[in-house]
């Protein structure tokens, strides 16, 4: 029987690897392919100024084409977790990465409103899918044990492309006085990313790890059974998804732990994109930074303290998760419970350097709330449901994000302040939190109900 056991794992090594190391290099390949999703859709929020006096767009519009991509993205979501749930996810991420690195090449192209917001939306489409597939395949190869480990690492890849895709468009056009050079370079590496990925991310069986620990899994090739699914066809699974999809969205109202999950990152993300979009416009304006500057100030404190938040926020989470059902919700309540009232203060204080010492405790407690976001709902929704309800939940998020990025453009064209619209963002926080507190002692009723019913 040792010898059987020990036969398998040098046969298989892609089994091998997932209760092993290659469990968390899936982690360290996808960290480079989130981080081009997040720095290629934030670039263009640094040179929003540029594309205002080059093409005398006002702030709303400003806004239209900082929300399409939200948008989109947002409405294609559904679609894209239930194919996820369908069929290969290596495909999905690496075909995406394929998809949004060329469309943010072409941005460099635009030249009119409707060139930027039909781009910014193509842009959206090609991403959708990244999310849904990437956490379901990196929930088969991390069980309840590591999960939101593996997940809050994966999360640091988010502030790094915020950060550099930023940083990197507000530099770049500022050293060369054009805009267009940086979109081009990042749609060109991500391209080439995704060529070297190719060879090296594999497929796992659907809740390969908890099956491995249970001991249903000691001789399968997950490749191998991942490959035969992919061929029922990709097609024929995408027209049944509808179907799923709408199956998913009715289960979902009957499951309200799950349902105030789905709340709160409606909420977050409206607040962090309302931050995330306006920023580098706010310090460039109020407080005479270069472009460069203000897109580096805007993002580099406030998404480094997310870094560390999230790391703290995964290991406390899988802690408290052991010892109470509802302990990821909870840790996350906690998050922004703390940053809510350093929100408040980044309007209100006129002092750059409190700006930033501000923003930098805000991003500590959004990135414990963010280490958790999807390892959350796992903990409430069915294995087989995981890519839908990442799907679901990013619609709903997405959809206020694009409202947090378009709305403030429009207030200020209308006579409101910046600095009180960033502010007013705290009682939407405080809301989310007390959200998270009840999803929390659902999450933990709803174990101990499945326990008494095995």
């Amino acid at each position: 029987m040792q010898r059987s056991d020990s036969h398998s794992q040098v046969s298989t090594p892609a089994t091998q690897g997932t209760s092993g190391w290659y469990k968390w290099a899936v982690v360290g390949m996808l960290w480079f392919v989130c981080f081009f999703n997040y720095a290629d859709r934030q670039a263009i929020n640094a040179v929003l100024p540029l594309l205002g006096s080059e093409f005398d767009f006002t702030k709303e519009q400003q806004g239209y084409i900082a929300s399409a991509f939200m948008w989109v993205y947002a409405l294609s979501a559904p679609l894209a977790g239930g194919v996820g749930d369908r069929t290969s996810r290596k495909m999905l991420i690496l075909g995406g990465l394929y998809v949004w690195s060329i469309v943010t090449g072409f941005t460099a192209a635009c030249s009119k409103l409707w060139h930027f917001v039909f781009v910014r939306g193509a842009e959206g489409f090609g991403e959708t899918f990244y999310f849904p597939a990437s956490m379901s395949l990196v929930s088969d190869y991390h069980s309840k044990r590591t999960r939101s480990r593996a997940m809050s690492l994966h999360q640091t890849s988010v502030y790094a492309g915020t950060i550099g895709g930023a940083w990197f468009a507000g530099w770049m056009a500022q050293t060369t006085g054009d805009w267009r050079y940086p979109f081009a370079i990042l749609g060109a590496a991500g391209v080439l990313l995704g060529i070297v990925l190719a060879f090296f991310i594999r497929e796992p069986q659907r809740n390969e790890a908890e099956r491995r620990e249970a001991g249903e899994l000691d001789t399968v090739h997950p490749t191998i059974e991942a490959g035969a699914n992919a061929n029922r066809g990709f097609l024929a699974g995408a027209l049944a998804t509808f179907v799923d999809v709408f199956k998913f969205g009715l289960e979902l109202l009957l499951n309200p732990a799950a349902l105030f999950l789905v709340l709160a990152f409606c909420g977050a993300n409206f607040v962090a994109f309302v931050f995330i979009t306006w920023m580098p416009t706010f310090l460039y304006e109020k407080y005479d930074l270069n472009l460069a500057s203000a897109a580096f100030s805007a993002n580099f404190f406030m998404q480094v303290a997310s870094m560390v938040g999230a790391i703290v926020g995964g290991l406390l989470a899988d802690r408290f998760s052991q010892q109470f059902a509802g302990g990821r919700s909870m840790v996350q309540a906690l998050g922004l419970m703390l940053g809510a009232p350093f929100i408040y203060w980044v309007g209100v204080t006129p002092e750059l350097n409190t700006v930033l010492a501000a923003m930098t405790c805000f991003g500590f407690g959004k990135g414990i709330y963010d280490s958790n976001i999807w390892a959350s709902l796992y903990d409430v929704v069915p294995a087989e449901s995981r890519g839908k309800a990442v799907g679901f939940t990013n619609m709903i998020g997405w959809l206020a994000a694009g409202v947090g990025a378009a709305v403030p453009g429009a207030l200020v064209d209308r006579g409101f302040t910046m600095s009180g619209i960033l502010s007013s963002t705290v009682l939407v926080y405080i809301g989310i939190a007390g959200l998270l507190l009840v999803a929390s002692l659902l999450a933990a009723r709803r174990a101990g109900s499945n326990r008494t019913a095995v």
